[in-house]
């Protein structure tokens, strides 16, 4: 199968989910498991709105973009999400309810969307609410990762910011998951 630039960029998103993972995850003290592990991460996810840009003035958007991306977006979010709730302690009591909203909507939108494609043959591109999500998401585990590095000791300690953006990621997701299941609603039959 041969694959267009934006698809590649989606594959090698796909690709940089265990190596971030692995990076967070390393058993060094200080701050340079987070900053190295931040970089690739917004390094990462800027493929994502590189490839979308590629597909959308070069022509280039297929199916399988549509299917993979989102797919992607999940995976990375996903990825970097549990190696914070197993490296940072402080912030996990609360973080994995965040996670398991998270992981709870993706699952219940993607099965919509399979749905929705079995039923109409057409495959369900994020909205803007979808995308909105998605950088809200990318945003809180950017503060996440580096409030420790970029504030003052007694403000990171609080984990304000970290709360902040628990807040949004939370809001943002329950509003988009909300917005889709609204609009796929009608490709639920239960009588079949």
């Amino acid at each position: 199968m041969k694959l267009n630039l934006p698809n590649k960029l989606t594959v090698l998103r796909l690709a940089m989910v265990p190596v971030l993972m692995i990076v967070l995850l390393l058993p060094i003290d200080g701050i340079w498991p987070a900053v190295v592990g931040c970089a690739i991460f917004i390094l990462t996810s800027l493929t994502d709105m590189l490839d979308g840009m590629i597909a959308r003035r070069c022509n280039l958007i297929t199916d399988f973009g549509k299917f993979l991306d989102p797919l992607a977006d999940k995976f990375l979010v996903f990825g970097a999400m549990l190696a914070i709730l197993c490296k940072y302690g402080d912030i996990r009591p609360i973080f994995i309810w965040v996670v398991a909203i998270i992981i709870f909507r993706e699952l219940a939108v993607t099965s919509m969307r399979l749905i929705a494609n079995q039923k109409a043959g057409a495959v369900v591109a994020a909205s803007w609410l979808g995308k909105i999500k998605t950088v809200t998401q990318m945003i809180g585990i950017v503060v996440l990762l580096l409030e420790d590095v970029i504030l003052p000791p007694e403000v990171a300690a609080k984990n304000i910011a970290s709360y902040v953006v628990m807040v949004l990621m939370v809001l943002f997701t329950v509003w988009s998951g909300f917005d889709y299941i609204r609009g796929m609603w009608g490709y639920l039959d239960p009588q079949k």
